[in-house]
């Protein structure tokens, strides 16, 4: 059956008026605390603070790496992770290499995952946080920066927009 023959109410249209119009900000919106919230976990293993109930945040990474996980080199991993919650979250924010640095998110949200389950803690140390980061960065890995990220503005975004038609 061809989409001509549908119904109108059953039609997908793209978002007309106030919604088309508030779309772009709203998905910058959501770009933007998703970046943020994953910095809030990386500053204070950046800083070498506490973090709620984490009295060293770096070490907690390193023995999840290493005793959950049991994944080599946790220390260099966890340096990684570091540097992807404070350097990622800060790109993803703004909008510069979105698709790699929300890829790079979603698979360390899918490692907590598994690193978690089977047990699934819903109430302590809740897994529906990385199990929600994980589908919001996978969003984002299909939808791009959007119009209001720096990867808009590159060069290789215009060619790319032509090429999209």
């Amino acid at each position: 059956m061809a989409p001509a023959s549908l119904p109108v109410s059953r039609r997908s249209t793209p978002p007309r008026g106030l919604a088309a119009r508030l779309e772009p900000a709203a998905y910058a919106l959501l770009r933007v605390a998703l970046g943020a919230i994953l910095f809030t976990h990386g500053l204070p293993k950046a800083l070498g603070t506490s973090h709620g109930s984490m009295a060293d945040p770096m070490a907690g990474s390193t023995r999840l790496i290493d005793q959950v996980m049991g994944l080599p080199f946790a220390p260099q991993l966890a340096v990684l992770v570091m540097l992807l919650e404070t350097v990622g979250a800060a790109a993803l924010a703004i909008g510069f290499c979105t698709r790699w640095v929300a890829l790079a998110f979603t698979m360390e949200m899918i490692g907590i995952c598994v690193a978690l389950g089977p047990t699934w803690p819903w109430i302590d140390r809740g897994i529906e946080y990385p199990v929600l980061m994980a589908v919001l960065a996978g969003y984002v890995v299909v939808r791009g920066g959007g119009a209001y990220a720096v990867d808009a503005r590159m060069p290789w975004a215009a060619a790319r927009a032509w090429q999209d038609g």
